[in-house]
């Protein structure tokens, strides 16, 4: 669904799209693959907080949505990702294996992650970041990637940006939806969905299911002589809904749910240097989350009032198989809490003015098997949005968090961006500064016997500064647009893992910087292409020595051809140059290592208005990569299946 709605019409709007906002989604300036003559149009979220036509922000944005998803038919959140600039996606053997993502050369953990408004950030992870790799796509409505610093908005563990994910809502007469799908890899998905809605109700559910049983994860060049390679096997069930119901004209209740739960067997390492296993360890997740919230409209849209209420919970064990006998030892579990209260509201002051305020309050708790940690935060921001004479665009934010541990922090940003009469020029600039308390983890967990790693309660907040210029152009209709961005950030106090690797430091200084660049041309409205070009330079300025697994050069295109209206055709290159990684067991702490070309395709075919079949071909060139070092991309993979529609 898109809107096209003037400045003036927003208070409006908000309450059409509380679904879209539960609690600050997420959205972007030009829709990835999208069509080029809609992107200026588009309505944003993410950047602001409230939706706003993508030509008014001034922040760096992408958004991927589910025509685009279904369209290439990515199946897991790393695979829609991979394409997005100032991404660098790692994941450790293929579905379902560990997966961070690294924004704009910051930390994994730097980057804020929301499903419909809730918090996934793992507060039972080390390093308190999210798993993408849990995580499918077959009830994803839209991702948006909201690149930089965003504390002033979104508070701690967003200095690299953010990531926010909204599911699927009900509309029109009830409708299901099934998928099959087999393939490579010991492949066989499925899912079914349920919804509808009209002014007073909507209702979607879903239930996914993914299995790939055959992924070669470990490189054969690594295991002893005469020992075979044992393949990843992953399955993963998971269940959403999420229901919205208008009492009264000026009362909304709004509710969505996600449970996810699945399992992985992997090939372990034994020893130090260490060799992998002959048998394959477990590890189970089941995560759990949900938002409640009322939206009280009391001034027909002047004054939009949410208040929400959420809660997440994430398990997770794992159990490693002896070298000598293969048995399973006992588990090592781990319990990640998160409950949040919050309120927003969003003013109009007059015509293209409005003030956006919140508070919130949230506890986060670690339960291991050798600690029970916890630990509050509250915050209160606001924000002036403005627009004058539909040229001149500002955003602006404070916000003050008082972390129980760490006392109080106040963040900022401010977005200005002014389109030029005469050539549309989009001039754009931001500035904004964000912090980082140590987790749970970092401060307390000591990993002993057998791994020597101690926790360091001594560690303190990162704390950060970036900012960020750029333009924007669109040529011949906005049949052709492209532009660029310069950005920078400083992090201090950046919290790694220590020269000796027995326990976390903060290393004084880094700094990340690099530029984003793209161009999108629709040739005809049957035929589009877009391409995307990043470099980023991220160093430890302390050490003069670049940060791990951030490539310097990125680079991808995807190209859309719908050459009838039942067949639809999508192609899409993505290269990762070198970078500087440990190999597998960080006996080698720093090595080259190598990048690689990847290309993927896909293509659907509308049998009847009910029936559709499809295919893709991934890693079409069979490209053995390991990224991070020591693990194996999946490689060349076929894959079809049939997507059957009743009602609607």
């Amino acid at each position: 669904m898109k809107f096209f709605l003037p400045a003036a019409g927003r208070g409006r709007l908000l309450l059409s799209v509380s679904y879209l906002t539960i609690a600050g989604a997420a959205a972007p300036a030009f829709a990835q693959n999208a069509p080029a003559t809609m992107a200026l149009d588009e309505i944003v979220v993410s950047a602001t907080g409230t939706p706003t036509p993508a030509r008014e922000v001034a922040s760096a944005v992408t958004v991927i949505t589910a025509r685009d998803i279904e369209q290439q038919q990515r199946r897991t959140l790393p695979q829609a990702l991979a394409a997005v600039p100032g991404l660098n996606i790692v994941q450790t053997g293929g579905p379902g294996g560990l997966t961070s993502v690294f924004m704009r050369g910051t930390n994994s953990n730097h980057v804020k992650v929301l499903i419909d408004g809730i918090e996934a950030n793992d507060p039972s992870a080390p390093n308190r970041s999210f798993d993408f790799g849990s995580m499918l796509t077959e009830d994803i409505e839209r991702i948006e990637v909201l690149r930089g610093p965003q504390s002033g908005l979104y508070g701690a563990n967003a200095l690299g940006g953010v990531i926010s994910v909204t599911t699927k809502r009900g509309e029109g007469p009830p409708k299901m939806t099934a998928r099959v799908e087999g393939g490579s890899h010991g492949s066989f998905n499925q899912s079914l969905g349920f919804s509808g809605g009209d002014a007073r109700f909507n209702y979607a559910f879903n239930a996914s299911h993914f299995r790939a049983d055959g992924t070669e994860a470990t490189p054969p060049n690594l295991m002893p002589p005469g020992r075979r390679t044992n393949p990843n096997i992953f399955d993963n069930y998971s269940y959403s809904g999420r229901l919205g119901f208008a009492l009264t004209d000026t009362l909304t209740l709004n509710w969505v749910g996600r449970y996810q739960d699945g399992q992985l067997r992997y090939t372990g390492d034994t020893g130090f240097p260490s060799k992998p296993s002959p048998y394959r360890s477990l590890q189970n997740y089941a995560q759990a989350f949900t938002r409640g919230e009322v939206v009280w409209d009391p001034l027909g849209g002047r004054f939009v009032n949410t208040f929400g209420v959420s809660y997440s919970r994430q398990d997770r064990g794992t159990r490693t198989a002896s070298a000598v006998t293969g048995l399973l030892g006992l588990p090592n579990q781990s319990l990640g809490e998160r409950t949040k209260l919050d309120w927003r509201g969003n003013l109009e002051i007059t015509k293209g003015h409005n003030l956006i305020m919140g508070l919130q309050y949230e506890r986060e708790r670690l339960d291991t098997t050798s600690l029970i940690a916890s630990n509050g935060n509250k915050a209160a921001w606001l924000e002036y949005q403005g627009n004058i004479e539909d040229r001149y665009f500002l955003a602006a934010n404070i916000r003050r968090d008082h972390d129980d541990s760490y006392g109080g922090h106040t963040t900022y940003r401010i977005a200005p961006a002014v389109i030029i009469p005469g050539t549309e020029t989009k001039l754009k600039a931001s500035y904004g500064t964000g912090f980082k308390a140590p987790t749970l983890s970092e401060l307390f967990i000591d990993y002993r016997p057998g791994y020597n790693f101690f926790g360091n309660p001594n560690l303190k907040p990162e704390e950060s500064r970036g900012w960020d210029i750029g333009f924007e152009q669109p040529l011949f209709d906005k049949c052709l647009q492209f532009g660029a961005s310069w950005f920078q950030n400083d992090i201090d106090n950046l919290i790694v893992t220590n020269v000796t690797r027995d326990s976390y430091a903060n290393i004084g200084k880094a700094r990340t910087k690099g530029v984003e660049a793209f161009a999108a041309l629709e040739i005809s409205p049957q035929f589009r292409i877009r391409a995307d070009y990043t470099f980023t330079l991220a160093r430890d300025e302390i050490a003069r020595q670049e940060l791990l697994r951030r490539p310097r050069h990125k680079a991808s295109a995807t190209a859309t051809w719908t050459p009838t209206d039942r067949l639809s055709l999508s192609a899409t290159l993505i290269h990762i140059g070198s970078w500087v990684d440990g190999n597998r067991d960080f006996s080698v702490p720093r090595m080259r290592a190598k990048g690689a070309t990847l290309v993927n395709l896909a293509a659907e075919y509308k049998a009847t208005d009910k029936v559709t079949v499809f295919g893709r071909v991934d890693n079409l060139f069979d490209k053995r990569w390991e990224n991070p070092v020591g693990f194996l991309v999946p490689g060349l993979g076929v894959f079809g299946g049939i997507k059957v529609a009743i009602g609607g």
